[in-house]
């Protein structure tokens, strides 16, 4: 089995993320309730794979995230768990304001039980989202310290989203990491990103990723949810679960 462990608090579908965070006292969660890789006709299953944001006070959340992986000898794991703190720097597209956006993130890598990956690490990334005509782009560029070997690696990503209908967007990423003394790990992604109720603050999306590289998966599909409702709400409101999700902010990411 190839094991490839993604970057911390990723924006689903992605690997990279984008210049925008939770307003204050909003959780949103991410759930990616369907993930398959595929690597020289072995199938690894991931499910799921779960990130928890925390709007902390303005443009500043916390982030915690980790996933189950079924590996192809039926061995289970619990892989890429973190805890991260990520904030803007410059308001930009994504909080309707004119220019680019920026942000940056600092992701503590915990330990997995994965083979190899009992050790901590950590992430730092800065993030610039902008539009360009009718397309809004995310670019990542960061460092960290691999949980495997101790190892610098470099990370980079760029996410591009076309609105097509409403509430409607393809969407699309290139992303890698290149670790010290290790194989570079690139990949491609292909998907979309639904969000069938625009009063609501619940998205879904699909996605399939071709890995460029020996060390990235030959190919993976993924399926999931994203939704967020503020925690006053979920405390004292008596309405149904689904009024929880009512929209509470407008950009052009779900986050």
């Amino acid at each position: 089995m190839l094991a490839w462990s993604s970057s911390a608090s990723g924006y689903r579908p992605f690997v990279s993320t984008d210049a925008a965070v939770a307003d204050p006292k909003e959780i949103e969660i991410e759930l990616g309730y369907f993930t398959l890789e595929r690597t020289k006709d072995e199938n690894t299953f991931i499910i799921p794979r779960a990130v928890v944001n925390y709007g902390l006070f303005k443009n500043w959340e916390a982030v915690a995230e980790f996933a189950i992986q079924r590996a192809p000898d039926a061995e289970m794991d619990v892989i890429d768990p973190a805890i991260s703190l990520k904030g803007v720097l410059k308001e930009g597209v994504l909080q309707d304001k004119d220019g680019l956006g920026l942000a940056v993130e600092a992701s503590a890598l915990l330990p997995s039980t994965e083979k190899g990956e009992g050790r901590f690490g950590f992430e730092g990334i800065a993030i610039l989202s902008d539009k360009l005509g009718p397309f809004t782009f995310h670019l990542n560029g960061g460092l960290g310290i691999e949980r495997s070997t101790g190892d610098l690696v470099g990370i980079w990503g760029v996410i591009g989203e076309l609105p097509v209908s409403k509430g409607f967007r393809l969407v699309g990423e290139v992303n890698g990491e290149k670790p010290r003394r290790e194989d570079q790990r690139d990949s491609a992604l292909l998907g979309i990103i639904w969000q069938p109720w625009s009063e609501k603050n619940v998205w879904f999306d699909a996605g399939i990723r071709r890995g460029f590289t020996s060390a990235a998966p030959d190919w993976q599909f993924t399926l999931g949810i994203t939704f967020s409702f503020t925690a006053s709400s979920a405390a004292t409101s008596p309405a149904p679960a689904g009024e929880l999700f009512r929209g509470t902010r407008a950009s052009f990411g779900m986050r």
